[in-house]
């Protein structure tokens, strides 16, 4: 099992940056990718970002490309998003996930591919 805790979100306004964090526990150590999801109310949780663990790769969601950079630290097993320019429509619950490798036929931006999902947390960008 792996557990997942975020932390850093919060208020800022429109244009500001927050940097959220993902600290992975347990048996983190067969992590091969971890990702960054967001909900808002009524919708479905949709796919910001991706980095794959061991090398580093990333993938991101069009809309967030340019503003938000992943990244992870392995000694620490905890991932990394930065989010620059944010904007009012970047408001939402972002949670962090983590899956290990094997079969799946899952895309890395479909949540179901993820097994392990922290609580979430909220960021709210003001106008």
């Amino acid at each position: 099992q792996v557990q997942l805790a975020e932390s850093g979100g919060g208020l800022v306004q429109a244009g500001g940056s927050l940097r959220l964090s993902c600290a992975a526990s347990g048996r983190a150590e067969s992590t091969y990718i971890m990702g960054w999801f967001r909900q808002t109310p009524g919708k479905e949780r949709d796919f910001v970002a991706v980095v794959y663990w061991n090398s580093g790769h990333t993938y991101y969601e069009d809309s967030v490309k340019g503003r938000f950079t992943m990244s992870r630290d392995n000694g620490k097993n905890t991932a990394y998003l930065q989010m620059n320019s944010l904007k009012p429509e970047d408001t939402a619950r972002y949670y962090c996930a983590a899956a290990n490798r094997g079969g799946s036929a899952f895309s890395v931006t479909n949540s179901r591919r993820y097994t392990f999902w922290g609580q979430g947390i909220q960021v709210t960008v003001s106008s």
